[in-house]
């Protein structure tokens, strides 16, 4: 039987009393669209990261698409956007009107290079994505800095980075607005789709209310302005609100084996996610050489399962062919190579942790040509 790379089950079943009896509230007041659990996830939400203003909705990639429509972001404009990261970054440019401008990662930390995303800047750049890769923290006083010195909207895509912190700060309080996922999978999870946005200005706040809600500003139903229906329901907020609690405790518990793949894996021909205090380790994602020969591996010899983020990054993809800028060799190699490892805590046991960097040291010793090639910048 293979252990799965992830498994959300697991994780909801530990607080299965208190989500049942939160659902069955849904269900006895009988609202479930913007009722009382949705406002009440997003003054919590709100209140965790430290800003005042947070809108539910129906996804992550709404929550980015309508964070970029809100800081009016449209037809003309450039985003720059790091080409290692999932799809939807990418596709809620496009579906705001805009072009995403791909540009090239950094090696060691693997979030988008400042200086290529410098050089990519043009008369048409209007905003730029830091993206939060597998929840490390990108350098937001760099960014701020960045964003503020060209007048560009930041927006920060905290989908894997629920908790995160840079320089004791959570991350989503620093750009003009932030958008989160609640994924199954994600470190803060609904059994389901969902998704916010955040932000500290109260009338790009007013904006994303009407956009998610068919551009209505009031119980008038009148559509001041096109929007959709992409609004968070009372179900997933729901059970939001009794994860919420936990949420630093379970980061906490990422951590342990984070630290102990560190130490277990010090000797392998391989490189280790970038080491930040305030990281909350989404994915433990190695870098490998001969990965998907090493993947198979991990599942034939040990049961184990992993996962790949992201083998073909955004510029190589049909839809965003035309969208590379400059040379992205970085982001093509880290595809090639990067192998996430078992990180839910309750899966990522000592054992575990222990059985994967054995059988990793096994394959490496089968294929000593293989791994001897391994690019450790990467």
């Amino acid at each position: 039987m293979t252990l799965p790379q992830a498994d959300p089950a697991r994780r909801f079943a530990r607080q299965s009393g208190e989500i049942m009896a939160a659902i069955a509230e849904v269900f006895a007041r009988g609202l479930f669209v913007l009722g009382p659990a949705v406002a009440r996830f997003e003054q919590d939400f709100a209140d965790y990261l430290g800003v005042p203003h947070c809108v539910g909705v129906n996804s992550g990639t709404d929550a980015l698409t309508l964070a970029l429509r809100a800081g009016g972001i449209g037809a003309g404009d450039e985003v720059i956007v790091p080409s290692l990261t999932a799809a939807g970054t990418a596709a809620a440019v496009v579906q705001a009107g805009a072009v995403p401008v791909l540009v090239d990662v950094d090696a060691t930390t693997r979030h988008l290079d400042p200086a290529l995303a410098y050089a990519a800047i043009s008369p048409a750049t209007a905003g730029v994505v830091v993206v939060h890769l597998h929840g490390i923290p990108a350098d937001m006083d760099l960014w701020s800095a960045f964003a503020a010195k060209h007048g560009l909207f930041l927006l920060e895509d905290c989908a894997q980075a629920h908790g995160a912190e840079w320089q004791g700060r959570k991350v989503g309080s620093f750009g003009d607005a932030a958008a989160f996922s609640f994924y199954p999978t994600k470190n803060l999870g609904a059994p389901g789709d969902g998704g916010a946005v955040v932000t500290r200005n109260a009338a790009l706040a007013a904006r994303l209310r009407a956009l998610r809600n068919h551009g209505w500003r009031d119980s008038a139903r009148i559509s001041e302005t096109p929007g959709g229906n992409s609004r968070l329901d009372e179900i997933q907020a729901a059970v939001l609100s009794v994860l919420l609690p936990h949420l630093d405790a379970d980061n906490a518990a990422r951590r342990v084996p984070a630290c102990a793949y560190r130490l277990a894996l010090a000797d392998l021909t391989c490189s280790l996610p970038p080491e930040q205090p305030g990281g909350v380790y989404h994915q433990f994602a190695i870098t490998l050489k001969a990965r998907d020969r090493a993947q198979e591996w991990l599942r034939e010899r040990a049961g184990v399962g992993t996962a790949i983020h992201y083998a073909t990054p955004l510029h190589l993809q049909p839809a965003f062919a035309d969208c590379g800028r400059g040379p992205l060799a970085v982001s093509e190699a880290l595809g090639q190579s990067l192998l996430s490892l078992p990180i839910q805590p309750e899966l990522a046991s000592f054992d575990i942790v222990r059985k994967v960097a054995e059988t990793l040291a096994d394959f490496q010793a089968e294929r000593p040509s293989q791994s001897r090639g391994l690019m450790k910048s990467v």
